[in-house]
């Protein structure tokens, strides 16, 4: 009896993101490789909010693009930032010699540019592609697509409150902007309180400042939006997006500060969502 053929080696492919937001991708392939592409699949669980790597064949989007011979045993496809990447998780694969796609897995990764660069917003939206390694060591690229865009830059976290500096793109900060904190639908309010906060802004160009107060938030999820041109304009979800972390939620955690509420002691303090969109989290203590 012939026994089974070993598994194919997993394709490797190295990532260089460059100044305009671009990725280049370097997929180590030797022999005869024929008319070779680089394929993304947006996974549709992005839209159920089923977990990372579930129904990871899943897509309700493909982007194919020409994998070329760069060097020896070396496969080139670029992803130029004016090529639209839908807002989501976008599975890696190459398909060599007409054959099955195969999921790759991520090689030497440069996203120095990424982290450096400043969009300028002139189109009227922000697009960012971070690659980065699933759970199961696969290849997958994060992109967003924001139009227009609130970025935080900074946040500042006092006993009081947390005051965030940040910038807009694609828009421009007008007389009567303002921040809001909204109460997620499953905030405890207990029937007291309202579901969201005005906050004032301060403005200067195209940088903006304000600071949430943590004092009468009821215990939950408040989410961070900026309303750049004031109430009859459009409602920005604050984010920090332009860098090179595709996943900031367990990496980059605010100091939680115990504070008062009408509803008893609470911890309060800022996290990012699993889509890096900046949020509050106010956790009830025992008395």
């Amino acid at each position: 009896m012939t026994p089974p053929a070993p598994p194919a080696a997993p394709l490797r492919a190295d990532c260089i993101g460059d100044s305009a937001g671009g990725l280049t991708f370097d997929v180590a392939a030797r022999g005869n490789t024929g008319a070779a592409l680089l394929i993304l699949r947006r996974r549709t669980a992005d839209a159920t909010g089923t977990g990372e790597d579930a129904a990871e064949n899943a897509a309700e989007d493909t982007v194919s693009l020409p994998l070329a011979p760069a060097a020896e045993g070396r496969l080139r496809a670029a992803l130029p930032s004016s090529v639209s990447l839908p807002e989501g998780r976008w599975d890696a694969y190459a398909r060599l010699s007409g054959g099955d796609p195969r999921r790759l897995v991520p090689g030497v990764t440069d996203l120095r540019s990424l982290a450096e660069r400043t969009p300028g917003g002139l189109l009227g939206h922000v697009a960012v592609r971070i690659p980065y390694a699933t759970r199961r060591g696969h290849l997958t690229v994060r992109s967003w697509l924001r139009a227009p865009h609130a970025e935080a830059v900074d946040l500042s976290v006092a006993s009081g409150g947390l005051t965030v500096r940040g910038r807009v793109y694609g828009t421009r900060l007008l007389p009567g902007a303002h921040a809001e904190l909204r109460a997620r639908p499953d905030a405890d309010r207990g029937g007291q309180g309202p579901g969201a906060r005005l906050l004032d802004v301060t403005a200067v160009g195209t940088e903006f400042a304000f600071t949430a107060p943590y004092d009468g938030l009821a215990p939950g999820d408040w989410d961070l939006w900026l309303r750049p041109a004031g109430a009859p304009g459009p409602a920005v979800r604050l984010a920090r997006l332009l860098d090179d972390i595709a996943d900031k939620h367990p990496l980059l955690t605010g100091r939680r500060t115990r504070v008062e509420t009408p509803y008893g002691p609470a911890e309060a303090g800022p996290y990012y969502t699993r889509d890096n969109d900046l949020s509050l989290a106010v956790t009830p203590l025992e008395a």
